[in-house]
C-alpha cells in the first residue's frame, strides 16, 4: 500500500530565503503477514517558491516579522495549508546563523511552519543536505565514484564529500560572496567579516567600513579565497591562511584523489555561466568575482567541474526532500 504526504523545506540564508514543497511517497514493501517494511519510493517537488533577499534589521539582526510574512505569502501562493504539511525542515544557514537573534527567529517560525524540525543549521548538516539537494550524492552513486560538493553562499562555503553516494566527510569555510558588501553603486565597504578583513590585511589590502576598494584589489581577495577552497581537498598544498577560514573543524581525512567537484549555492549560478554580467557588482558584493575566481582556480588545479541538478536551491531542496528517513516498523494487533 502506497501513501503520500507533503514535506516543506525553508532555507533562511545569508543572501536569500526560499521555500519548496515536496511530495514524498512511501510503501510497505513486505509481503503478506510479514512485519511491515516501509520505504520511501518517490520524491517530487510540488512547488518552487520565489527567491527572496533575506530580510535584515541590521548587519547583526534578522527581521523576524518580515521573514514570517514572506513565508506565509509563499504558503498562500502554493495553495497549501500548514495543517496538511506532515514533515520537513526550516533551517537558518550560513552567516545568517551567526546573527544575534537567530535562535529567537527560529522559535518564532516553529509555530508557523508546522510541527517538525526548525533549526539553526550547523556546518555539517548544511553541507550534507546541500550536497544531497544539489544531486552530488546521486552523481557519486550513479558513477560509482567520489564527489565533493561546494555549497557557496553569501557567508559560508559548506563542503561535503560523497563516496559512492554515501557522505563520508564534511567541513565548512568562512568564504562567501557577501562577506564584503558595498554601498549601492560604489565600491565603498559597508560590511566586512573579520576573517576576510584579516585575509585581506595579509595580502596588503586594508579593508574597513568606509574603505573604497578597487576592482583589482577585490580580485586579489577573491583569488585567495578560491585558492583556500581548492586547498580544502589537498588538490594543492595548503597555506597558513587556510586554517583561519575553517569554521569549526577540518576534514578528518585527506581527499587528494578527488577530482570530481560540483558547486551549489547562490554563487554557483555564476560559476556555471558562459558569460559574466557586464556589471560584476550588481549585487553590491564580490559574489560574481568570487565565482569567476573559483572556476579559474579549480580548472587550473585539474579538477573536473560537474554541473549539479540544483545550484541556488540545493539547500532548500535538501531540507524539503532529504531530511526524512523511514526506520523500523509499527504494528498493531488485537487480543
Amino acid at each position: 500500500m502506497k501513501e503520500s504526504f507533503v514535506s516543506v523545506g525553508i532555507d533562511i540564508g545569508t543572501s536569500t530565503t526560499h521555500l519548496i514543497f515536496s511530495e514524498i511517497t512511501i510503501e510497505n514493501t513486505a509481503s503478506g503477514a510479514r512485519v511491515p517494511t516501509i520505504k520511501i519510493i518517490d520524491k517530487s517537488i510540488l512547488y518552487h517558491g520565489d527567491i527572496h533577499t533575506t530580510p535584515l534589521r541590521s548587519n547583526t539582526e534578522l527581521d523576524g516579522e518580515a521573514i514570517k510574512v514572506l513565508i506565509e505569502s509563499e504558503y498562500e501562493k502554493a495553495g497549501i495549508d500548514k495543517a496538511t504539511v506532515a514533515t520537513g525542515a526550516v533551517i537558518i544557514t550560513g552567516d545568517t546563523a551567526r546573527k544575534e537573534n537567530a535562535r529567537e527567529v527560529q522559535k518564532a517560525l516553529s509555530g508557523l511552519a508546522g510541527e517538525f524540525v526548525v533549526s539553526v543549521a550547523g556546518p555539517d548538516l548544511e553541507s550534507i543536505i546541500s550536497g544531497k539537494g544539489a544531486g552530488a550524492a546521486k552523481f557519486a552513486y550513479d558513477r560509482n565514484t567520489v564527489v565533493a560538493n561546494y555549497d557557496v553562499g553569501g557567508g559560508t562555503t559548506n563542503i561535503a564529500v560523497f563516496d559512492h553516494g554515501e557522505v563520508v566527510d564534511a567541513t565548512c569555510l568562512d568564504i562567501g560572496g557577501r562577506l564584503i558588501r558595498f554601498k549601492k553603486g560604489t565600491l565603498e565597504v559597508e560590511y566586512v567579516f573579520h576573517k576576510i578583513q584579516k585575509l585581506s590585511a595579509d595580502l596588503g589590502i586594508k579593508v574597513e567600513i568606509g574603505t573604497v576598494l578597487t576592482e583589482p584589489e577585490i580580485k586579489c581577495i577573491t583569488a585567495k579565497m578560491a585558492e583556500a577552497m581548492v586547498e580544502s581537498l589537498k588538490i594543492t598544498q595548503r597555506n597558513d591562511q587556510y586554517q583561519t577560514l575553517v569554521t569549526h573543524r577540518d576534514f578528518t581525512s585527506a581527499y587528494k584523489g578527488t577530482t570530481f567537484v560540483t558547486f551549489s549555492g547562490g554563487v554557483a549560478d555564476y560559476i556555471y555561466r558562459e558569460k559574466m554580467p557586464d556589471n560584476v557588482f550588481l549585487h553590491n558584493d564580490m559574489g560574481v568575482l568570487l565565482a569567476q575566481a573559483i572556476r579559474e582556480t579549480f580548472e587550473a588545479a585539474g579538477a573536473e567541474i560537474i554541473k549539479p541538478i540544483e545550484t541556488i536551491r540545493a539547500t532548500v531542496v535538501g531540507a524539503g526532500s532529504h531530511t526524512v528517513e523511514i526506520s523500523g516498523s509499527t504494528i498493531t494487533y488485537t487480543e
